[in-house]
């Protein structure tokens, strides 16, 4: 099941400031992956993969869209 990164962060309670330096990210940086503004980088996307243990493909790095 594909998570998106808000979905990460709130399964382990953490705020968008703790899971920011979780990554190694401003909490800016991380509000702004997490609405798609703007997207990590390969090195980033390793960090977010360790930090939470997941893979590459089980992470949706869109935000939910609700109509």
């Amino acid at each position: 099941m594909k998570l998106t990164l808000k979905a990460l962060r709130v399964n382990e309670n953490l705020t968008q400031e703790e899971a920011a330096k979780k990554v190694g990210v401003s909490k800016y940086t991380w509000a702004n992956y997490e609405v798609g503004k703007t997207y990590p980088d390969v090195p980033t996307i390793k960090k977010i993969e360790k930090a939470f243990n997941v893979k590459y493909n089980d992470i949706l790095f869109l935000p939910n869209i609700t109509v």
